[in-house]
């Protein structure tokens, strides 16, 4: 029969509002390297953004709400975690990060730091390109 409709199958949209959607695409699209998906301007009253890759199973929603200020992330151990096991291609991404300017921050969670190096965003919520395969 298949498997039914649900989280399983689901793709994974993980959105949330920013003061400054530019920076924030520029540090996802440029630094990390993510493809825009989609835009819209304007749609009632918010701009935004979808990053990801196309056919990966998530893609990225960053919105901006004039008038409504998003702030900056609750804590430093809010995390996106992207896993990178070939070693080439960890590297790559780090010297692509830093090459767009942007400098690896210590890990609040000291875990992240002996794989992986962590990246804030401009809204303060962090990215960490661990260099393992995901074990789930």
């Amino acid at each position: 029969m298949g498997e039914p409709a649900g989280p399983r199958t689901a793709h994974l949209r993980v959105a949330r509002p920013t003061d400054d959607l530019a920076a924030v695409v520029r540090f996802y699209r440029d630094g990390l390297g993510l493809d825009v998906l989609s835009e819209f301007r304007d749609h009632d009253g918010f701009d935004g953004v979808a990053l990801g890759r196309a056919g990966a199973g998530y893609h990225l929603e960053f919105t901006h709400h004039a008038g409504h200020p998003a702030g900056r992330a609750p804590t430093a151990d809010n995390l996106l975690v992207f896993y990178l096991p070939d070693p080439d291609a960890w590297a790559a991404a780090v010297a692509r990060m830093e090459r767009h300017g942007y400098r690896p921050a210590a890990s609040v969670n000291p875990y992240w730091d002996k794989a992986g190096k962590t990246f804030e965003d401009p809204d303060g919520y962090r990215v960490v390109l661990q260099n393992a395969a995901w074990g789930g």
